[in-house]
């Protein structure tokens, strides 16, 4: 299967999941699990929500997490800090990277908006170096529109 067809499949298991559901936090739930089920050679899926200069963690699969990121630290930072995803073939040479799971090699983080508001990151580890493409970051991208579009995010 190619790899645009896997996110298509993806996001519209994604959509269906989602189509009787509205709330952000049941809905993050959720989709961190269909990530980490789906998604080949991955440790840990979830999201870290902005709370005033930090990211808090939410709703994840995988090994405990570091709970609180500072805006601009690490790639989770960056990427709200830019306003652009990030995509690391090596963690490792990341400046200023952030190790909760020593084991994760590559990381690729997609920033979450309602409007011009950052509600936070989607984050995805992998334990391979250079396991995310542009390929996976599109369709990564294309998987939290169809989250944003199916949730209320007027709690998050």
């Amino acid at each position: 299967m190619s790899s645009s067809d896997f996110y298509s499949s993806l996001n519209a298991q994604l959509a269906g999941l989602l189509s009787e559901e509205r709330d952000w936090l049941a809905n993050t739930a959720n989709a961190s699990a269909l990530l980490f089920m789906e998604l080949a050679d991955i440790n840990w899926a979830g999201f870290y929500f902005l709370c005033g200069d930090e990211l808090r963690l939410g709703p994840f699969q995988g090994k405990p997490a570091c709970t609180r990121i500072p805006v601009g630290a690490g790639v989770c930072g960056t990427a709200v800090a830019t306003g652009e995803a990030q995509l690391v073939e090596d963690v490792h040479q990341f400046p200023g990277h952030i190790a909760c799971d020593a084991v994760s090699a590559s990381e690729v983080v997609i920033p979450l908006y309602d409007g011009d508001r950052c509600l936070g990151v989607l984050d995805i580890d992998s334990p391979s170096v250079a396991r995310f493409t542009e390929e996976d970051l599109a369709g990564l991208r294309g998987f939290a529109e169809v989250l944003l579009q199916n949730s209320d995010l007027s709690g998050a």
